[in-house]
């Protein structure tokens, strides 16, 4: 049977992130459902006539769905499902703002996920990232290596954004690596960050890697207030993608991903932004990586920051 993948949301997030999938042509079928009557069905009807353009085969289907469940018929046999349902963020929100709103829907679209794609990795997108990702793995009852949440990638590729900009170098040539929580107190990795392959610590002084872990933290803060009306979508919709495909591809790439964390560092029991093999299972493994003890500390204080949140959602 072919590969198919459900994108849950059909703003500028999730219409995105539907184009990058079907681009790809790795899928036989990408769905597409949103609240929006007709909008799904829409977008669906444009990306397919890009098809013979960009010469991909992948079949995009759009389909409404209503508050019981009504056309979640579609997503059936789905092997991944992206949720960015929810609402994006507003000028002087945090994310954490939107925990209560978005609770209800992430709670209600993973309801009709288990019961329609019983079988499908879950991949998180909706803020707040960490809370969220807690509360679809709640709500499915999947086992929790199925359930993971889209925030390292992001954090990460902005960082080596503005480290490749910094230092007029090319992207290609910056690694680097975000952990923690999606939000305050993600945990930037100067220690395991690169460029062409020699320490960061090595390219640019302390006080100016300092700067960059601020401007990466307050990233997406800082796409909301430019755009005034709705929040990042390129390059969130690039990360989950690429996670949707090593999914797909059974790839055993590791990435920066926000996962279930038993044991690990020191940590159990929390969904935590951790670098975990990703595979046809979800997480394959969360992938141990030696930080220094500031890194460790902060990651500790991540983990305590995001359980007592996460413990909220599980009555939301």
């Amino acid at each position: 049977m072919g590969k198919k993948v459900t994108v849950v949301g059909a703003g500028f997030y999730g219409s995105t992130t539907a184009q990058r999938l079907a681009e790809y042509d790795i899928f036989d079928t990408v769905v597409i459902t949103d609240i929006v009557e007709g909008k799904p069905a829409g977008l669906a009807l444009d990306l397919n006539q890009s098809r013979a353009v960009e010469g991909f085969e992948t079949k995009v289907v759009g389909v409404t769905t209503g508050p019981n469940g009504e056309g979640y018929e579609a997503i059936e046999g789905s092997d991944v499902v992206v949720i960015t349902a929810g609402l994006p963020r507003k000028p002087g929100m945090s994310r954490m703002d939107l925990l209560e709103t978005n609770a209800k829907i992430v709670r209600q679209v993973s309801e009709n996920v288990a019961k329609y794609a019983p079988n499908a990795v879950v991949i998180v997108v909706s803020n707040p990232l960490d809370e969220m990702t807690a509360l679809a793995q709640l709500a499915t009852q999947f086992p929790k290596n199925r359930v993971l949440g889209q925030a390292g990638m992001l954090d990460s590729a902005r960082f080596t954004n503005f480290v490749a900009e910094a230092l007029n170098v090319p992207v290609k040539s910056v690694k680097t690596l975000t952990l923690g929580s999606h939000g305050d107190t993600m945990v930037p990795v100067p220690s395991k960050s690169t460029v062409n392959g020699k320490p960061l610590r090595e390219a640019m002084p302390a006080e100016q890697i300092e700067e960059l872990v601020v401007k990466t933290r307050n990233g997406g803060a800082e796409v909301v207030a430019l755009l005034k009306t709705g929040s990042a979508y390129y390059a969130p919709s690039a990360a989950a993608a690429r996670m949707a495909k090593a999914v797909a591809e059974d790839s055993g790439e590791i990435m920066p991903v926000c996962a279930w964390v038993d044991g690990e560092y020191g940590i159990s029991g929390v969904y935590l932004g951790v670098e975990a093999e990703i595979g046809r299972e979800g997480i394959r493994r969360i992938v141990e990586t030696d930080l220094d003890a500031d890194e460790l500390a902060s990651l500790n204080a991540a983990a305590e920051a995001v359980r007592a949140k996460q413990a909220d959602v599980a009555n939301m």
